[in-house]
């Protein structure tokens, strides 16, 4: 008995060592602006941006290949973000925001085919196989990714209304340029 455990530690300790000589031998270097720019992105993974998510959007971003201004979600924050970083203008975003919505299923209508489920890359959507689906509106991110696989359009987007809750201070806007004194020449030389 103490032979076999004697064999199997020794085992276990050569597996560790030639994987762990492996993790360091195979490692690959990230690009640590991809690991910045990834924080600033809003993780919610809707594909919004053109991308399968905000790793792949990051990364792109980082190679020069997509523009800082592609994510709804992020908003004009996340773009001003984003050009803060990269130390570029910041430039407004590619499509029109949107009011913040959170996505809510009419349960009456409801048949529990589960796509809505499989279509959320939060996990924000709740039910099993033939049964009332509903939205846990705290982790909604207002993708819409759920509304056009269901098959009986029975989910809305309801515009979250602005209370104390859920306001947010706007950022400060760029001052304006000035403008030069109003008057004749003879005035303002004087």
């Amino acid at each position: 008995m103490i032979a076999a455990l004697l064999v199997m530690a020794a085992i276990a300790v050569i597996l560790g060592a030639i994987l762990g000589f492996a993790a360091v031998m195979f490692r690959v270097e990230e690009n640590p602006l991809v690991e910045k720019i990834d924080a600033i992105l809003p993780q919610t993974q809707c594909g919004q941006c053109g991308y399968p998510g905000c790793k792949p959007y990051a990364t792109a971003i980082a190679a020069g290949e997509a523009e800082v201004n592609l994510c709804p979600p992020g908003g004009e924050e996340g773009v001003a973000k984003l050009s803060e970083l990269l130390g570029v203008e910041p430039v407004a975003l590619a499509v029109e925001p949107r009011p913040k919505a959170v996505a809510v299923i009419i349960e009456d209508q409801c048949i529990g085919c589960t796509l809505c489920i499989q279509a959320c890359p939060v996990d924000a959507i709740i039910g099993a196989t033939k049964q009332m689906h509903t939205v846990i509106a705290e982790q909604c991110t207002g993708c819409e990714l759920c509304v056009p696989p269901c098959p009986v359009d029975c989910i809305d987007m309801v515009p979250i209304p602005e209370t104390l809750r859920t306001w947010k201070w706007k950022p400060p806007q760029a001052p304006a340029p000035a403008r030069p004194p109003m008057g004749k020449p003879s005035e303002i030389d004087a």
